[in-house]
């Protein structure tokens, strides 16, 4: 997917979460009302769901939420999302910075828990602190 360095609590959403319409890159915050995490905010956060949901505009909203600092550290995924992957990737080249997008194996992705402390280094590789 996009590899990188990135440090963060992990925010583990129960549901796949839709950019267009469901993250305001302005804020950070969730704002698709029927998502079980309603109003949280992904800014910093290791963001862990399985997968993204919806259509290819999210990788402009990912994009957005680069440019402006709301976006999560890092989005690890349960599934490959080549929308997800192709934002920032395109944040990388514009503006030199991007969170990982990481696809774990089904026993890393079930072990990580909110609220726990993620690092994942250079090569890809993700640690679970505590």
């Amino acid at each position: 997917m996009v590899e990188g360095a990135a440090t963060g609590d992990a925010l583990v959403l129960d549901t796949p979460l839709s950019l267009w319409g469901g993250l305001d890159p302005e804020t950070g915050d969730i704002i698709d009302q029927r998502h079980p995490q309603w109003r949280a905010n992904v800014t910093g956060w290791v963001l862990v769901m399985p997968v993204g949901k919806g259509s290819s505009s999210a990788s402009s909203i990912l994009l957005e939420a680069v440019r402006l600092g709301t976006a999560p550290a890092a989005i690890l995924l349960a599934e490959p999302d080549a929308i997800l992957a192709l934002g920032a990737a395109v944040a990388r080249e514009l503006y030199g910075v991007a969170p990982p997008v990481i696809v774990l194996d089904g026993s890393i992705y079930g072990r990580i828990r909110a609220g726990q402390n993620v690092t994942i280094t250079p090569d890809g590789t993700v640690n679970i602190n505590g």
